[in-house]
């Protein structure tokens, strides 16, 4: 699978992308209002922050404890219960008069209870489309999700300022429902990927079985470490260039995009073993120069170019799955996206505390070259023990297997 048009011909994909596309958009305006609305009461750039991005640090906590649910929910049936779930702590927050612990009790409570999400979401995206679709597929989603948070944002801002903080947290609640409504009527009922209960206890056995492979642990870390670092440079725009910072974000936006539809489109299965290193470098060597403290427009530039290397997260996650048993996909992909969301955090962290003791284009340059060093040192674990002939891949125990004609399809 190639083409766009192939993958939106393939049964099921246009459903669930319209529904990741309309809940990506409601999770963006809603995180707005609700940042909006703690700002206007409090006056704290700080709670607004834990506002908008409290969830995600609370789904790293979820993931440790029930991400076992992943593969142990029917898909259709636990997307539609999130999105439910998502509209119902939208509505909650929109109650006037809401105390602020409340508010953040509901938010903590609703990002916890989501973790298994993003597991359920691309576990199912890896039955819907062969598995050699996958990487277009992801590419697909990512683009999308770029552009819904930027029309979310856009278009979010325009709400607040119309129908209030509170009235646009409801119209963000019915796109929650209307996503929902796309999951259920749109998607075939499928049975769980793997049999059993979802539990603490299963979580984390099933974490330590993931983990338990030497070259799973290889791409783990190489989806979280390198990436985790280069948005710690990220968080530092606004300090680099106060008045341009929403520049330097469109910039990497573009980037992003640029490297997704490359790699998703374009790259042969041949040259994608090849080029994860490359372009984890390229992710983080641009930022390099910014020790130099360069003007806006080749700061523009270097961020662009970097922002192309997000792109190696696409062959990492492909080749995650060729390392994983079908029956725990769900639960890898969740790993995968609640370790990146812990290490982007403490770049962040990294790279404000060295911005604090010296300038924020030192920080910058800073975890750049941290990210190169650990690059360089996963490199030998990640090279492809199959010499890269003819696009061979890992399977679940980590030995080559030989590339298969792909599925037509009609036998997905």
């Amino acid at each position: 699978m190639r083409t766009y048009r192939e993958l939106f011909r393939t049964p099921e994909f246009t459903p669930f992308f319209a529904a990741v596309s309309v809940q990506t958009a409601a999770q963006t305006a809603t995180g707005l209002a609700l940042g909006t609305l703690v700002y206007t009461r409090t006056g704290s750039p700080l709670l607004s922050a834990l506002a908008m991005f409290g969830p995600s640090l609370a789904q790293v906590a979820g993931a440790l404890t029930l991400l076992s649910a992943a593969d142990r929910l029917p898909p259709r049936a636990a997307l539609t219960a999130l999105a439910l779930l998502s509209a119902g702590a939208a509505c909650v927050q929109a109650v006037p008069g809401l105390p602020l612990w409340a508010a953040f009790a509901v938010l903590l409570a609703w990002g916890a209870a989501s973790s298994p999400g993003g597991g359920v979401r691309y576990g199912l995206l890896n039955e819907i489309v062969p598995r050699e679709g996958f990487l277009i597929g992801r590419s697909v989603l990512n683009m999308t999700g770029g552009a819904m948070q930027i029309c979310g944002f856009a278009v979010g801002g325009l709400l607040v300022a119309v129908f209030s903080a509170r009235g646009t947290l409801l119209i963000g609640a019915g796109l929650y429902v209307v996503a929902a409504a796309v999951n259920r009527f749109g998607l075939t009922a499928r049975p769980p990927r793997a049999t059993g209960r979802p539990s603490v206890r299963e979580t984390r056995r099933t974490n330590a079985l993931l983990w338990s492979s030497t070259p799973r642990r290889y791409v783990f870390l190489a989806l979280w470490v390198p990436n985790g670092l280069v948005v710690g440079a990220e968080s530092l725009y606004v300090a680099y260039a106060p008045g341009h910072a929403g520049l330097l974000f469109a910039g990497g936006a573009l980037g992003m995009l640029a490297g997704d539809t490359l790699v998703g489109r374009f790259v042969a299965v041949r040259w994608r073993a090849r080029l994860g290193a490359p372009l984890r470098l390229l992710l983080a060597a641009p930022y390099l120069l910014f020790a130099l403290r360069p003007g806006l427009p080749l700061a523009l530039a270097l961020v662009v170019v970097a922002s192309v290397g997000f792109a190696a997260s696409l062959l990492l996650q492909e080749r995650l799955m060729a390392l994983t048993p079908q029956e725990l996909s769900g639960q890898a992909l969740g790993l995968s996206s609640s370790g990146m969301l812990a290490m982007q955090g403490m770049g962040a962290a990294v790279a404000g505390g060295i911005a604090q003791l010296t300038s924020p284009a030192t920080g910058m340059a800073a975890v750049a070259g941290l990210s190169v060093a650990v690059t360089l040192a996963l490199a030998p674990g990640l090279r492809d023990r199959s010499g890269g002939v003819g696009g061979r891949l890992p399977v679940a125990d980590g030995s080559p297997r030989a590339s298969r004609t792909p599925r037509t399809e009609e036998t997905t």
